[in-house]
């Protein structure tokens, strides 16, 4: 008794399996958790060190440098770079992918720790921040009034609803992009001079009279009281009335000196909520943490939180990620719908038997809800990937309900009772099916074994197809005989419908196999047209565009401006409110933010919102070129439109960025890339380049007259200290009110450091007691500075970041930029990439290896089960002309080749070798059993087997469907791999039908006459084929 043979002699057995898997399946689909992407952690650590006043070329010396040398020697890192700019040094150190993010961030923690001592006394001492997943969060809630300030605004927020978000699971940090309190003393030069002071002795006596004193406690036999002081100042009005100098028995107060208030941390940052002033909260996720599931518990609170605040107070979510990840999970569960329903239609209408279409309508989600159980068995989850994985998996578990219905269907039209037929139809097909899921598994397999950003994505979707065809061989072997046994209609009784079906299959198989005979005649011409489709999939494949993945339509746009290095806030905010009046009028429009001065002091960064899916009939991709037309418009700012990264990891900015280091000056480093901007501009590759430094940035030089300080017994810290104070704007201390500290910042007020010559009212006293102006010790000369010095791996760097022209793929514009760098660079500049750039430079062609490597496995399995090197490559002769069909279409531009089009490309090995292995398993059957040559066991093999090739070809390519027809969010990647599967599909088994034959007869072995050796060891050598008719 063969193995199928019990379950068909059992039925309630095989019923059980099948309930058992159906209920675990069921069980385990309820408790996986759902998310967009299958969990990654794309860490990146920041380090930023503010030193008030000082320039780029001092922070980056002084600050950026040893930092960064230490940080370097860190464990995990992929790549650092660091910008030194005006005030501030930013080191970025990006991890390798599912890098631990608490040993990373512990140990730079204790790198930066190391080298405090070596930093300046004035540099404020290092903020160690660590995020993990996008640099855009996850949701921006803002809150917006016309009556608070917006520095009350934030105050709120910190005191009452940061915490309460900051506490919800899976929060990672719930960031204020908005101004923060700050107690601001501005100081009057005139007023200081006037009563004979100067600005370092103003912070000495804030200094000493703003002390926070930790007293102790008193302690006696009994009793321990805890003890107090008033040392420090705790409000504006008693900083006001803080007594400065005593002068002839006179109080000076700094009222008296400065115009004291309760203002903002900065005046170069301010956040914008449809044109209003506004605070952000920024959600953004813990490692590990679900997106789903923290933007519902965000939601939840919302209300409450609304409830609550002040009178004046509003809020509105601006931004919500979680909104296209929850569509676009909608939509491919609506599409898996789609699919499986389509599928069973198409099986009806090529069995022409409802009660032949039960066995398929029972193994396919039976087979889909098994798959459930081996993801939840592995840690997996419901994502955009698994879904789309058992999407392709309807087509591909269908084939052997398929095979197996019409192999028993075909032994009852040959005259066998329903029981004999179930019998010897399952002895018949095991060995197919069995080779045909081995080959699947085999497929995939080396996808999920790969590393990257790729194989941290497409494992679980490799395993859960695996994982799905193997339940589906299960079912196949174990349910559907027996249920063809029962449900099949004996001979003689078919419907009319089934009738019209047999007859055109019957027809079609007559044609096809005159068509076969009269082809194998010619077989020489057969294999040449396949060599020629051969060499033309590498013509085909460098003519493709490349990218990583499709760009899709999330229904919201990012943009960026830019102003002249000079400008200001108020610049900044009056061409910002230009911005918000043009967005309002293009098509699509439904809410905007802006940022001002926080991704940059000259930057303007913000999203265009659109109007939900399913309220507007303009997709994003039409009006990503309206928008960035009209904020072209915008005078006096460089604009670019951006879309949101489609997947996660590739960190912020601009999509394009292409990294130009080198040990030389900056200078050369600008010239090069001036050339390089020039070449790339006018290739018409790319809709908006540009440099991230400018050597544009202007700066008055304070040359200081050192001779002229000795003499007056001054010294250089001095004269320094003295600049520091009125004009760095640093925090001296904080303060304590309500439960909060706050900086405290003097300097000089903005009427007084308009312009350089505002420094003549400036007073320093020299050793003899006498206020010396500071003019008269400083004079002044013009110079251009880079407006930041990047670096890149602690090489200076430059880098040119854009959008690249709709129409050309990412890949396209990076061959350019690659060549151009060949003949443009001198010796000792190199190039790199960061961002989305980076992702597909480094993770591009991952995928066509893996194909490589899975054709390779494939073959082997083969091998190992017909026991024969010759059998697996007739099989696989079917892949090139798959892959031809396929890549023709991308070739037209239908699509681009990226990660899905490569899985789509993958998915193909298997797909069509299952056609294959059904023409060569059968032909070798003929051959042993009924003693047929090489030339009419294929012939019969190819026409026999054609209606269940017809079948499972139909039934996939019918499957890909509702991915073609895709609209909505995650349409674009869904149509790449649906393209991909249906068009090779289909060309490919047009090709196999006829060319693989041929191929048989010239390679296969000749099994004639070696009927009893049922492992495939007859003579290798190649019989005489008889005469075709």
């Amino acid at each position: 008794m063969r193995f199928t043979d019990i379950f068909i002699h059992r039925p309630v057995l095989a019923t059980v399996v099948s309930l058992l898997i159906l209920l675990l399946g069921a069980r385990a689909a309820m408790e996986m958790e759902i998310r967009q992407y299958p969990e990654l952690e794309s860490t990146t650590v920041t380090v930023t060190t503010a030193y008030p006043g000082a320039s780029s070329d001092l922070i980056k010396g002084f600050i950026t440098t040893p930092l960064q040398q230490a940080i370097a020697e860190a464990s995990g890192i992929d790549y650092l770079t660091s910008t030194s700019s005006q005030g501030t040094s930013t080191i970025e150190a990006k991890m390798v992918l599912n890098y631990d993010a608490n040993a990373a961030l512990a140990e730079i923690q204790a790198k930066v720790a190391s080298q405090r001592n070596v930093l300046p006394a004035e540099a404020q001492d290092p903020v160690i921040t660590s995020t993990t997943g996008d640099s855009t969060a996850l949701m921006y809630i803002a809150f917006y009034s016309n009556e608070l300030a917006v520095p009350q605004i934030t105050d709120y927020l910190t005191r009452v609803v940061q915490p309460r978000l900051q506490a919800l699971s899976g929060v990672g940090k719930a960031e204020l992009l908005g101004r923060k309190f700050a107690l601001r003393v501005w100081l009057d030069p005139e007023r200081l001079a006037a009563v004979d002071m100067t600005p370092q002795e103003v912070v000495a006596r804030l200094r000493a009279n703003n002390y926070q004193a930790a007293v102790g406690n008193t302690k006696g036999t009994y009793t321990e009281i805890s003890m107090t002081s008033d040392t420090d100042v705790g409000d504006p009005d008693a900083f006001r009335n803080l007594v400065v100098k005593q002068s002839n028995g006179t109080q000076i107060r700094l009222q008296d000196i400065a115009r004291v208030e309760l203002g903002s941390e900065t005046y170069d940052q301010l956040a914008l909520y449809k044109g209003q002033p506004a605070t952000y909260v920024a959600i953004e996720l813990a490692p590990g943490a679900n997106p789903l599931t923290v933007a519902g518990l965000v939601k939840d609170q919302l209300p409450d939180i609304e409830s609550q605040l002040p009178s004046g107070l509003d809020v509105r979510l601006a931004y919500d990620a979680s909104d296209f990840i929850e569509d676009s999970i909608n939509e491919v569960i609506q599409t898996l719908l789609e699919a499986m329903i389509i599928v069973l239609v198409v099986v009806f209408l090529c069995l022409g038997s409802i009660r032949a279409s039960i066995v398929p309508s029972v193994a396919v989600p039976l087979s889909l809800v098994g798959g459930a159980f081996i993801m939840l068995m592995f840690g997996f989850s419901l994502n955009l990937l698994t879904l789309l994985s058992m999407v392709l998996a309807i087509g591909l578990v269908v084939d052997d309900a398929i095979i197996m219905v019409e192999n028993v269907h075909r032994h009852i039209e040959q005259g066998e009772s329903r029981f004999d037929a179930a019998i010897n139809g399952a002895r018949e097909m095991a060995v197919p099916i069995i080779a045909m899921t081995t080959t699947l598994v085999a497929v995939y397999a080396p996808i999920g074994f790969m590393g990257g950003l790729v194989g941290s994505l497409f494992t679980e979707f490799a395993f859960t197809l695996a994982g799905t065809v193997v339940i589906s061989g299960i079912v196949a072997l174990t349910l559907s005989p027996m249920l063809s046994g029962k449900v099949l209609k004996p001979h003689g009784n078919p419907g009319r419908f089934e009738q019209v079906v047999e007859k055109t299959f019957n027809g079609l198989a007559a044609s096809y196999k005159s068509a076969l005979s009269s082809l194998m005649q010619t077989k020489s011409v057969v294999v040449f047209f396949a060599v020629v489709v051969l060499g033309s999939i590498y013509f085909m494949v460098s003519m493709s565009q490349n990218e990583l993945a499709p760009t899709e339509d999330q229904g919201i746009l990012f943009y960026q401006g830019l102003g002249p290095q000079t400008s200001t806030l108020d610049y900044l905010l009056e061409h910002g409110d230009e911005i918000q009046e043009r967005m309002s009028t293009v098509p699509g429009y439904n809410e905007d933010f802006m940022i001002i001065g926080i991704t940059g002091p000259n930057a303007v960064f913000g999203g265009f919102k659109l109007a939900p899916w399913s309220e507007r009939e303009i997709s994003q991709f039409e009006v990503q070129p309206k928008l960035d037309a009209e904020l072209k418009n915008v005078t006096g700012l460089q604009t670019a439109v951006f879309p949101r990264p489609s997947l996660p990891g590739s960190g912020g900015g601009l999509p394009f960025q292409f990294v130009i280091t080198t040990g030389s000056s900056y200078e050369q480093l600008d010239q090069v890339a001036d050339e390089m901007l020039g070449k790339a501009m006018g290739s018409g590759n790319f809709m908006f380049l540009q440099k991230s430094i400018n050597f544009d940035r202007p700066i008055t030089r304070i040359n200081v007259d050192r001779d002229r300080v000795a003499d007056l017994g001054l010294s250089m810290q001095d004269v320094g200290q003295s600049l520091s104070s009125m004009l760095g704007g640093g925090y001296i201390n904080r303060f304590s009110m309500e439960g909060r500290s706050y900086q405290v910042i003097p300097q000089v007020d903005q009427q007084f450091r308009l312009d350089a010559q505002a420094l003549n009212e400036y007073y320093i006293r020299a050793d003899n007691g006498e206020l010396v102006p500071l003019g008269s010790v400083v004079s002044f000369s013009q110079d251009v500075e880079p407006s930041n010095r990047t670096q890149f791996n602690q090489q200076n760097s430059l880098t040119l970041q854009g959008v690249v022209m709709p129409g050309i793929a990412a890949g396209t514009a990076m061959d350019f930029m690659e060549q151009t760098a060949a003949e443009v660079f001198p010796q000792g500049f190199s190039y790199d990439y960061t961002g989305q750039s980076r992702q597909l430079a480094t993770q591009g062609s991952a995928l066509m290896v893996t194909f490589f490597l899975s054709l390779l496995v494939i073959y082997l399995v083969l091998a190992a089960q017909f026991e024969s090197w010759r059998d697996p490559f007739i099989i696989l002769v079917s892949v090139p002309m798959s892959v031809a069909g396929a890549m023709a279409f991308i070739v037209l531009g239908f699509a681009t080749m990226n990660i899905y089009t490569q899985v789509g490309l993958i998915t193909l090995i298997g797909v069509v070798s299952k056609n294959g292995i059904l023409i060569v398993e059968f032909a070798n059957q003929l051959q042993k059993e009924r003693g047929l040559n090489k030339v009419d066991a294929v012939i019969e093999a190819a026409a026999i087997r054609l209606r269940p090739i017809i079948m499972t070809s139909l039934a996939l390519i019918f499957a890909m469907v509702p991915l073609l027809i895709a609209i909505g969010p995650g349409a674009e990647s869904r149509f790449a791999i649906g393209l991909t599967i249906s068009a090779g599909l289909g060309i490919g088994t047009l090709f196999t039908i006829f060319v693989l034959p041929a191929f048989y007869i010239l390679l296969g072995r000749d099994h004639h006459g070696s009927a009893s050796d049922e492992y495939g060891n007859g003579s290798e050598s190649e019989g005489k084929s008889a005469p075709v008719h």
